[in-house]
């Protein structure tokens, strides 16, 4: 049993490993974000001939892969038409990593990597940095062009630029900070009316038989945070492929 709502969150060494003044132990959290990985990995393998292709009448399985395929491709097509063909594949392997890991959190006793801080901003920092290596790539020092407004008078711009430029510049705090929090709020609420209903379930009297109410809303939030788990990994990808749209057509 957790003592606290928070404690779901800790981050438990499970094999200690120590070379000179390195760590390199197998924590909780290395387990859960090697194990999504395998999952999808598996999965893929499992529905599909020697061959590497899909079966002509789809599976289960194979739907749910086919599912996330077409939905990153219409927001790819959405916000980048043709061009976003050659990012498929990254955008593709983002959506199902945050999607696995958003879902295995919700089994009991499970670990959530991505309520933890780092991990979001760790892939929002990576995705801004991408974005802005190919936005240079293509358009070189015209990316500046992010910063002014078009038909922006000199005067404007002083003010402007500051704003568009911090505005800017948080846009991977904001990303990975928005599924932080929403995975991290929804599992602390669990808890808590888990260990409410449990308090309750231990009385002798009459208000045992209440406890009951908070089960059923437990359920209710259970459903809730399915659903949560599936929007904020596509609310993730949905960003990200408007960054690359800025990157790309310089809006």
């Amino acid at each position: 049993m957790f003592f606290t709502p928070l404690e779901q969150f800790q981050i438990i060494s499970i094999f200690s490993i120590k070379l000179f003044c390195f760590d390199f132990s197998i924590t909780n959290l290395f387990l859960i974000a090697f194990s999504s990985f395998l999952a999808l990995f598996f999965l893929i393998k499992l529905i599909s001939y020697k061959n590497n292709s899909f079966y002509i009448i789809p599976s289960t399985w194979q739907i749910i892969i086919e599912t996330i395929c077409d939905v990153v491709a219409q927001l790819l097509y959405d916000n980048l038409n043709m061009k976003g063909e050659k990012f498929f594949p990254f955008i593709t392997v983002l959506f199902s990593y945050i999607l696995f890991n958003n879902l295995i959190g919700l089994i009991p006793y499970s670990f959530t990597i991505t309520s933890h801080l780092i991990i979001t901003f760790s892939l929002s920092l990576s995705v801004f940095i991408g974005v802005n290596i190919i936005g240079y790539k293509i358009h070189k020092s015209d990316m500046l062009s992010l910063f002014i407004p078009s038909n922006t008078s000199f005067g404007l711009a002083l003010l402007l630029v500051p704003i568009e430029f911090v505005s800017y510049i948080f846009k991977p705090i904001s990303l990975g900070v928005r599924l932080f929090a929403n995975l991290m709020a929804g599992h602390t609420l669990l808890k808590v009316i888990v260990g409410f209903s449990w308090s309750m379930l231990m009385l002798d009297d009459l208000l045992f038989y209440v406890h009951i109410i908070p089960l059923l809303v437990l359920i209710i939030l259970m459903g809730l945070e399915l659903a949560v788990a599936v929007i904020q990994a596509y609310v993730f990808t949905i960003l990200t492929c408007i960054y690359l749209n800025d990157s790309v057509n310089l809006h």
